[in-house]
Order: C-alpha cells, then structure tokens, then sequence
C-alpha cells in the first residue's frame, strides 16, 4: 500500500475530506487561511486511482515534563472516505506516522481519540482527565475578597503575562502543551476572554479563559499559581450573577477547587480526554528524571511495541544511566524473564506522565514481575499530575 507525503496541491482535498468526514464547513472567506495553516503539518495519505481516499495529519509541537520540553508528533485529521475504510488504510497510515516521527526525533505523540480502544491497539493510552464542574447561579457566593486586581484581555490585546502564568503552570504538570505565542494566537482565543488575576505584589498569578452565550459562563481554563489567585479568580466569576444562569468550569482534576467553596457539592464531571504514547522508548527513559534509588539497586524493564519494534528489548534503569538491549530481530519479551518487569508500550506511557503508578498497574496485571521490584519502580517514579488543556 503506497503512502504518499502530501504536496500543497493536495491540501484541499484534504480539507475536503475533512469536511466530510468531521460534518463540518469551513466558510469560503476562511480557506485560504486554513490552507496556509496546513502549510506546518506534514501530511500522509493514500490514493485510490487519482482521488485521495484517507489522510492523516503530523504537527510538530512540544508537551511539558516538568520542567523538560519533550518534542510531540501531535496526530490529527485521520479520516477515511466510507467507500474506502475497513482497507487497513488507518493501520498503515499510523505505522508509518510512528516511523516518521521516530526518525523526526519526536520523544512523545499525542491525540484526540474517537475511540479509545482503536488507538489503544497502536499503542497509544490514556494520559489525562477532564475535569468539569458546574455552578447553579444560586451557589455563585463569593468567598474573602482579595488585595488583588482583575485585567480583561481578548485576542487583539493579548498580554504576555499570561503566557508566563501559563508556563509555571504547565512546569507544576506533566503532558501539558508548551506553547509559543503562534499557538496562543492561532489556537486558544477564539471568541473567548482572557480575566488575569494581579495579586497583592502586581504580579499575574492566575487566568480565567472564558466566554457567555445564552445566559452560560464556560470557563475553558482555570489556572491559578496561588490560593489568593484561585480565590480572586472565583470571586470574579461571582460578579457575573446577574448575567448568568449557570456556569461551567473545565479544569485539572488535581486543582482543588471547589473544595474551599462554601458550597462545595457541585455536579462533576471526570472523563478521559487525549491520549499519548511513547515514540522512542530509549529517548524517553534516558532523559526522564527518575528518583535515585536509596539501595544502588537498578530496575530492569521488559518492554513489548508491536507497533514501534524498535522499542521493544530491555531497558536497564541505573543510578546515572539507562541502557538498551534490543531483542533479535522477530523475538519478543514474552516469555517470562528471570528478573525484571515486563509491561508494554501503553502502561511504560501512562506511568512516565504519572496518570497511573507502578502499584496500580501492577494490580491490573498490566505491569508483571516480582512486587518488590514493583516497589523498586513506584519509588523511583515522580508523583507528576498529568494534564492537557488544548485540542488538536
């Protein structure tokens, strides 16, 4: 099956297909520019005779561990015509994403899942939750009015500041996009409004990004440094009382928010939102900061990647250095070793960004061995909270 590298005399057919696909319409004034946007994706797709019957999209962008900046192939735009799916025309497409971003250099690769289970099957796994909360307007009491201020942005009067607030934020996280101020001016304003809080020193230490229609506050993003931030974030969305009938906030489900509320009992609601997976194994487990062992003992890990056969082998997690023993070329790490944990590509990816620990998975019988060297690997893993605010 041949895979093609789209050519800009392609991009509106993909765009076409997308439309069909998606049951979207792009508006005739706004072509050109989602033709231009295309522009920085690398796109794969597959023919039948002159027509393009499925595609798929590569972004190049960075997600944050901490305080490293791991290199993302961002997966969007998969979509096949009805007339050409159950080919394996996905299947392929997703293979050769995996080797292009492999020989790119991408550490991680994340998408938006239509169905968990079909990206699970290439590897990919869960790595963050969506927290959403909502407010009856009877529950919109303010709590202690705070020192600080409140400045309203929009995209035309962007302020920098709160790409800083941003920043720190996303350092206290894992998985969270490192964004640059293309990113913030293509792809998180929209209609929305920017409300920075300013604390008692002057300084932005929180940000609301929200918009109201219909009577309804959505607060896309809810990012405070401090408890004065969150709190003066909060009092701000009680002003709007008169405005609205309720409000709906989306934010991480380690924010503690609504807990200091005076009414807390608030309708929530968790679901898994983007997936990612490990695209280079070696890469990933050499530069992740691991805890230091007490013992001097080192971890070995038996890693299984059907889809990414360069991963598989045995990872050995020293004290200063990771080191990789590759299987033979049409072996697995399948039988049983003598010491060590075997575990694949999907729990090795949900443990690095910290949506599951060791212990966890090894109760789900996703990670295998002897529990004490289950114990060995919980320790030398970061408590991270993993968590992605954006869609691509």
């Amino acid at each position: 099956m041949d895979i093609n590298v789209l050519s800009e005399e392609h991009y509106l057919e993909s765009m076409n297909l997308s439309m069909y696909a998606f049951q979207y319409k792009v508006p005739e004034s706004d072509i050109p520019k989602r033709l231009e946007t295309l522009k920085k994706h690398r796109l794969l797709g597959i023919f039948e005779g002159e027509d393009l019957a499925s595609k798929l999209h590569i972004l190049s962008l960075n997600v944050k561990l901490g305080q490293q900046n791991w290199k993302m192939g961002g997966i969007a735009g998969v979509a096949t015509y009805p007339e050409h799916r159950r080919k394996g025309h996905v299947n392929a497409l997703m293979k050769r994403a995996l080797e292009d971003m492999n020989q790119n250099g991408n550490i991680v690769s994340f998408l938006h899942p239509f169905q968990i289970d079909f990206y699970r099957r290439f590897g990919w796994e869960i790595i963050s939750d969506n927290r959403k909360v909502t407010i009856d307007k009877i529950d919109l009491k303010p709590v202690d009015r705070q020192s600080g201020k409140i400045k309203r942005h929009t995209e035309k009067n962007h302020s920098l500041d709160i790409e800083r607030v941003y920043d720190q934020y996303a350092a206290m996280h894992s998985a969270m996009l490192a964004r640059d101020s293309e990113w913030w001016s293509t792809s998180i304003y929209g209609e929305q409004t920017a409300a920075v809080y300013y604390d008692s020193k002057n300084e932005a230490s929180g940000y609301l990004l929200y918009e109201i229609k219909e009577n309804v506050m959505k607060v896309e993003e809810y990012v405070s440094l401090s408890h004065e931030a969150r709190k003066g974030l909060w009092n701000f969305i009680c002003q709007h009382d008169s405005m609205v009938d309720r409000v709906e906030v989306l934010l991480s489900v380690h924010e503690p928010f609504p807990y200091f509320l005076k009414e807390p009992k608030l309708k929530t609601e968790i679901y898994p939102y983007f997936m990612g997976r490990i695209v280079n194994a070696e890469k990933a487990l050499s530069s992740y900061p691991f805890n230091t062992s007490t013992d001097g003992k080192n971890v070995f890990l038996h890693l299984d990647d059907a889809a990414a056969p360069w991963n598989t082998g045995t990872y050995i997690i020293g004290q200063e250095e990771v080191t990789f023993h590759p299987v033979k070329e049409g072996s697995t790490c399948v039988t049983a070793p003598k010491r060590g944990l075997q575990l694949n590509i999907n729990t090795l990816t949900a443990m690095l960004f910290g949506y599951k620990r060791p212990l966890e998975l090894f109760e789900l019988e996703l990670l295998k061995g002897d529990i004490n060297e289950v114990k060995e690997l919980e320790h030398a893993i970061p408590a991270f909270k993993p968590f992605f605010y954006d869609f691509f």
